[in-house]
């Protein structure tokens, strides 16, 4: 996998992690404490120019939280770039709508905490 931390990513990182949205904030108070003894790290650089929002390095699992600006522009073609990016370094890829985190963070957790323990 091409080096991913570099000072310019860990910056970044820091600074993403610092401006959280707010569905990710809600996901992350309930994956923080490592349920079910799977960890999650949030807003994680994993190639230089590509930070995911959650990462799971037991199951290779990339977490996005997409809102409605992901459908916008040309954010659809930017985000298959970088999945196609990340499946070719083996990583899974999974995007869930942010609508769906703001309903029920503690059943997205759970979903996520019983996807990666497969």
């Amino acid at each position: 996998m091409p080096r991913s931390r570099t000072p310019r990513n860990v910056s970044r990182a820091r600074q993403l992690r610092q401006q959280m949205s707010l569905p990710e904030v809600l996901l992350w108070n309930c994956l923080r404490n490592s349920p079910g003894g799977v960890k999650f790290r949030r807003q994680h650089s994993l190639v230089e120019t590509v930070t995911v929002d959650f990462y799971c390095a037991k199951a290779k699992l990339c977490i996005e939280i997409d809102g409605i600006a992901h459908d916008m522009g040309v954010n659809p073609d930017r985000d298959a770039r970088r999945d196609a990016l990340l499946r070719e370094l083996g990583l899974e890829v999974l995007r869930i709508p942010a609508s769906d985190v703001l309903k029920s963070p503690e059943a997205v957790a759970d979903a996520l905490v019983r996807y990666c323990r497969r």
